[in-house]
Parts: structure tokens; sequence; C-alpha cells
């Protein structure tokens, strides 16, 4: 089976309602060449994601607007190519079996740092998820 490998300049969305963290996932996503945009809640990313065509999405379980969770399915909709991350500090078992469940490709607890987002990206990006 032919391994299919994002592009080095591949886009990524990060959907976080807390702007510092969305600011240093920016930072960590740029020292792995992808360049991001962030959405803070799943009203904001429904605007944008159709225009950005994510390859990887970061994406928290609870915004202001609703559950990260409900919202990956229209993501897949929008953009069925993206893999999508999440980060929670909402970690249950049921809450991670939801997000698979729902087409979530990896899962972070918060907090993380930043070789957990790498570990992530090479992941998603090597379709080990």
């Amino acid at each position: 089976m032919e391994e299919r490998n994002l592009p080095v300049s591949a886009q990524a969305m990060i959907i976080e309602d807390e702007r510092d963290l969305c600011y240093l996932l920016k930072i960590v996503l740029k020292q792995n060449n992808l360049q991001s945009e962030c959405a803070y809640s799943i009203t904001e990313a429904k605007e944008n994601i159709q225009k950005i065509k994510p390859a990887i999405v970061f994406l928290d379980n609870h915004l202001t607007d609703g559950y990260g969770s409900d919202f990956i399915p229209i993501i897949k909709k929008l953009s069925p190519m993206a893999k999508i991350i999440m980060i929670t500090a909402y970690d249950s078992p049921s809450d991670i079996d939801v997000a698979f469940r729902r087409g979530a490709d990896y899962f972070i607890s918060k907090p993380f740092n930043a070789q957990k987002v790498k570990n992530a990206i090479d992941i998603v990006k090597h379709n080990r998820a």
C-alpha cells in the first residue's frame, strides 16, 4: 500500500476558544512546516473551513458554541481529506470513544507540549492514527 504524506506546506486549522493556546499551537505548527489559521468557535470554523480546506484540524471539544465532537462529521463533509486531532482537557474514555466514533484521527489531552503535537502530526501525516 502506497504511503500518502501531506505536503510540507499543508494548511492546518486550529479550532480553539483559548486565544493564547491557539497562538502557541500556531508557533508549534509553523516549526513543523504547517501554516495555520485559528477559529475561535464552531461558527467561525464553519465559515472558514471550506475556504482553507485544511489537511489537519486541531479541534477543542468544549467550545463556547458547542462540542467539537459534534462538529467532526461536519468537518469531514466540508473537507473530507482533513485529519482531525482532538485537543481537550475532557479526556474520559467515553469522550475519547465518541470522538473516534465520529471520525477523529487522533486525541491529545490537555495540558500538552510541543513534542506531543509533533508526534500527533507525524502520526496523522502517515495515516498511523
